[in-house]
């Protein structure tokens, strides 16, 4: 159902928004966390450490895709915003283009640079052959990846954000089923856990095509939509998006690089130390899922009142989502700190005690930093709800670069103890510039809005 988010209380709206994709992203996790407790339970600790040592580069590429299709939405969301219904189909039929072309761009791009890219991540002989077959079979079938979240983006730039909801569900538990057909009964071993996670996708992009053919008449798109033609109004109006989505997908890939350079590190500590990290990792994005969803929501949010020039109501949304997820991070940081240890536990069954205490370890180091990570999803979400990119991209450079420095730095000087610190250092470092980027950059846009208003009333 499409939903207009330029009328009615701000925090109301982002709440009630944001309630089905934290629903979503959490069966969205449960893709990744289903695989990862099914092998490590069916299969063992150096299934789940393959599956754990190549998951960065899968984030990665996936990334790079999300970044894309969520900055084309951005523009899809404008021109809904501004009721320009043309603009909008213009905008989805470019963007399944642009997504397209770019999807099949990495998934050959990846597939010929595997092995050198596995070897540089220092991914240990003993777990090498299913880490590949892992990340090789989820690369093939990347297309289904970036239909579904370019759909997804789609919808919820319309204000929708229950339908992706209700396909994640239905996806979801056909993955469990899957992979334990494929693992526990056709004995395909971790290769099988990938293409679960590949078919599950499929079926979720299925669910949301047949849903917008019957229910959103405003994306019925008709033969003369997709006549684009290499002209002037196409090159401004791709040019556009490009604008927005290359530069958020810069910045989703530079985190993911981060997320990357960590794991190297962590690679070359063993397969206890990766299982370790790989259920505390997965462990903290269900802690911090909360904050992914209020800034999902709130990018919504703010794309449509810019694009209805509301600028007021952008600010105090921003405000009051700021301050619930600060007081929701911290409550998450207490429960990630009494019942992490029995979290972990039910996660791996088969964890011997020195992988539960490097986990927990890392639990008791990052969740003190939530607060500053819980402000990068509000502050990143608002600048792209209004298309400014240069900050967020430097955020996420600041992110890198502390990332990979400490994670190199402290892991030399203190151990993987050292290594832990490296993520609380990045969030802190991208608070800070996206903090000074939405304060900065608001302040002229109501300056503008205000001489726009005003000249249009002469």
């Amino acid at each position: 159902m499409i939903k207009d988010l330029t009328k009615g209380e701000p925090l109301k709206l982002i709440l009630l928004f944001s309630v089905p994709l934290l629903i979503g992203n959490i069966f969205q996790q449960l893709y990744n966390i289903a695989d990862l407790v099914i092998v490590g339970r069916l299969l063992g600790v150096e299934a789940f450490a393959s599956v754990g040592a190549v998951a960065p580069l899968f984030f990665l590429i996936t990334f790079i895709i999300v970044g894309l299709t969520n900055g084309f939405a951005v523009i899809t969301g404008q021109r809904f915003g501004a009721k320009n219904t043309q603009g909008v189909k213009n905008s989805v039929v470019i963007s399944i283009v642009l997504s397209l072309a770019a999807t099949l761009f990495f998934t050959i791009l990846c597939s010929v640079l595997m092995h050198p890219v596995l070897y540089m991540l220092n991914v240990p002989q003993n777990i090498y052959t299913n880490a590949y077959w892992y990340i090789e079979i989820v690369i093939i079938g990347l297309v289904t990846t970036t239909l579904y979240n370019l759909l997804a983006s789609i919808i919820r730039a319309l204000g929708d954000s229950k339908t992706p909801l209700y396909f994640l569900i239905v996806a979801s538990i056909a993955n469990i089923f899957l992979a334990l057909i494929f693992i526990q009964i056709l004995k395909m071993g971790v290769a099988g856990s990938a293409v679960a996670v590949v078919l599950s996708q499929g079926i979720s992009v299925a669910l949301c095509l047949i849903y917008v053919k019957k229910k959103f008449p405003i994306l019925h798109l008709k033969k003369q939509d997709w006549l684009l033609g290499i002209n002037e109004d196409f090159c401004n109006s791709a040019l556009e998006h490009l604008r927005v989505g290359v530069p958020m997908s810069i910045q989703f890939s530079i985190i993911g690089l981060g997320v990357i350079v960590i794991q190297s590190v962590c690679n070359s500590f063993g397969s206890d130390v990766i299982a370790a990290v790989t259920a505390a990792l997965r462990i903290e994005q269900i802690a911090t899922l909360p904050m992914v969803s209020f800034g999902t929501a709130l990018a919504s949010f703010v794309a449509q009142n810019f694009g209805a020039k509301k600028i007021r109501r952008i600010r105090t949304g921003v405000l009051r989502t700021s301050v619930l997820s600060v007081i929701l991070s911290i409550v998450m940081a207490l429960i990630m700190r009494f019942w992490g240890v029995d979290i972990i536990r039910e996660f791996i069954g088969s964890a011997t005690n020195n992988i539960i205490e490097i986990a927990h370890q890392y639990l008791l180091i990052s969740t003190f930093f939530y607060i500053f990570l819980s402000q990068i999803f509000i502050y990143r979400s608002a600048l792209q709800g209004m298309g400014e990119v240069i900050f967020p991209l430097l955020a996420s450079v600041a992110e890198l670069l502390m990332r990979a420095f400490a994670a190199v730095y402290l892991a030399i000087k203190f151990g993987y103890i050292g290594m832990f610190y490296s993520g609380p250092i990045a969030w802190v470092s991208g608070c800070i510039v996206l903090s000074f980027g939405y304060f900065g950059s608001i302040k002229p846009i109501v300056y503008k809005v205000k001489e726009q208003t005003c000249l249009s009333k002469m």
